[in-house]
C-alpha cells in the first residue's frame, strides 16, 4: 500500500512547527536571587576590570555571560581566542599610498570595529586556555589597554573571558603570567538549586550593583587605607609571583593586581557588598594567601579602640564573631600591660566579665589568665573577677586533664 504525497505534511510546515517549539523552549524568565558568584562578576564588570571565569566544560559559563549581557542590555560579541591568529588581536598591516611617509597602519578586525561603532558592549573571549602562547601574547594589549591595532575600544566596552582547567581543556595551555595577572579570576561552579530552577525556565537576574553616591569618597579612602596598611606591614606581599607554572596562570600578587584590588574594595564598599563577595574578588585578584591576609586586616580595621573600651567598659560593644572578639580582648590586655594602672586593670576585668555574659566563655580564658599576672600587690581584687574565677579554674583543670590523657595514650 502506498501513501500519496498529498497526504504527507509539507516539510516547510514541519520546520515552522519546529521553529515554534524552539521558540517556546527559549522563553525563560529571570528573578532576583542571591548568587555570590554572579554578584562578584557584575561588581567586577561595573569596576571595568577584565574577568576570567574558570570552570569545567558544560558548567554554564557561556550561558551566564549571555544572560549577563541581556540583563545589562549590552550587545554581546563572542570571540573564540583559540581559533584566531595573533594578528587578529594585534592588528593586520595595511599598506597605504606612501608607507615610507605614513607608515603601515595596523587594521583591527571587523568585530572590534563594530564594538567601537556601538560605543558599548560585552566582549567575551571564550576558550582562553586553548589559545597558544603567541595568541596570548597578542591579547595583552587588548585585555589591559583595550587596544587592537590602531583602534582603542571605547570605555563602554567590558571584557570577560572564560577558560577550562588545563586538565579538561582540549589541547590546553597554561595561561602566561603576564596575561593571568591582568584578570580577576573567578571560579565558576554550578549551584544545584539554580540549575534546577533555571531548567524550569527561571534563572537568577544579573544586575549591576547599586553604588551609594554619598559613600564614594569614603569607599576610596577605605580601600586605599586597607591595602596600604597591609603592604606597609607585609612588604613581601607587594610582588609574589608563584613558583609553579599552574599557579602563575591564576591570581597572584603584583603592584598591578593590588591596584585592581583597591578598585574592587572601593566598589564593594560603595555597593555594600557582602564579605563573601569581597572575598571572591580579593582572592581572585591577588591570590588566596595575600587575599586572606587582606581580609583579616580589613576585619581588624573595624575593631574598637582598646583605650575607648577601657574608658567606658559599661558601654562597650564587643564583636559577635569569635576571632574578632578574641582580638579585641587581647588588645585590651595588651593596653593594660603597656600602661598598668588600677583603674584600667579593673576596667579590663569588667570587659572580660561582659564578654563571658554575651559570648563564648572559652574566649576569655587566655586574656583572663594573662590579666591576672599583671596585678600589683597593692591592687584589691575587683568584684568582676569573681564571675571569671570558676570558669578559668575549670578550664585550666580541663586542659591539665586533656594533657594527662594524651600522655597516657603515648
Amino acid at each position: 500500500m502506498t501513501t500519496s504525497s498529498a497526504s504527507l505534511p509539507a516539510i516547510g510546515s514541519q520546520l515552522d512547527v519546529a521553529r515554534d517549539l524552539l521558540a517556546l523552549l527559549g522563553q525563560v524568565s529571570t528573578e532576583p536571587r542571591p548568587d555570590t558568584r554572579l554578584e562578584a562578576l557584575t561588581l567586577a564588570v561595573a569596576a571595568d576590570l577584565p574577568v576570567l571565569l574558570w570552570g569545567e566544560p558544560g558548567i554554564g559559563k557561556t550561558a551566564a555571560l549571555t544572560q549577563l549581557a541581556e540583563s545589562l542590555d549590552l550587545p554581546l560579541t563572542t570571540v573564540i581566542a583559540s581559533v584566531h591568529e595573533p594578528s587578529d588581536f594585534s592588528g593586520l598591516p595595511i599598506l597605504g599610498d606612501d608607507p615610507a611617509a605614513q607608515g603601515v597602519p595596523m587594521a583591527p578586525p571587523d568585530w572590534a570595529v563594530e564594538l567601537a561603532r556601538a560605543g558599548r558592549g560585552l566582549l567575551f573571549l571564550d576558550e582562553l586556555s586553548t589559545a597558544p602562547p603567541a595568541v596570548q601574547a597578542a591579547l595583552l594589549r587588548l585585555v589591559l589597554e583595550r587596544q587592537i591595532g590602531a583602534l582603542r575600544l571605547p570605555s563602554g566596552v567590558r571584557i570577560v573571558a572564560a577558560a577550562n582547567p588545563r586538565s579538561s581543556a582540549a589541547d590546553g595551555w597554561e595561561l602566561s603570567p603576564p596575561l593571568a595577572n591582568r584578570f580577576v579570576h573567578l571560579q565558576w561552579t554550578h549551584d544545584h538549586d539554580v540549575v534546577v530552577r533555571g531548567l524550569g525556565g527561571t534563572w537568577p537576574r544579573a544586575t549591576l550593583p547599586r553604588l551609594d553616591p554619598e559613600q564614594l569618597s569614603e569607599a576610596v579612602a577605605f580601600a586605599r587605607r586597607a591595602v596600604c596598611a597591609l603592604l606597609a606591614a607585609r612588604p613581601k606581599l607587594v610582588h609574589q609571583m608563584p613558583t609553579t607554572e599552574t599557579r602563575r596562570g591564576g591570581a597572584w600578587a603584583s603592584p598591578r593586581s593590588w591596584d585592581m584590588t583597591v578598585r574592587l574594595i572601593a566598589f564593594a564598599t560603595a555597593a555594600g557588598a557582602s564579605r563573601d563577595v569581597l572575598s571572591l574578588l580579593v582572592r581572585g585578584t591577588v591570590g588566596d594567601g595575600p587575599g586572606f591576609e587582606l581580609l583579616t586586616s580589613i576585619d581588624r580595621m573595624d575593631l574598637p579602640d582598646p583605650e575607648l573600651l577601657l574608658a567606658d567598659p559599661a558601654a562597650a560593644d564587643l564583636p559577635a564573631r569569635g576571632d574578632l572578639r578574641q582580638a579585641v580582648l587581647d588588645g585590651v590586655v595588651a593596653a593594660v600591660r603597656r600602661q598598668p594602672e588600677k583603674s584600667r586593670w579593673d576596667a579590663a576585668w569588667e570587659l572580660l566579665a561582659k564578654a563571658v555574659a554575651t559570648g563564648a566563655p572559652d574566649l576569655v580564658v587566655v586574656p583572663a589568665t594573662t590579666l591576672a599576672t599583671l596585678r600589683r600587690d597593692s591592687w584589691e581584687i575587683p568584684p568582676a573577677i569573681e564571675h571569671l574565677a570558676d570558669m578559668v579554674s575549670v578550664s585550666q583543670r580541663a586542659d591539665r586533664a586533656a594533657a594527662r590523657v594524651v600522655e597516657v595514650r603515648r
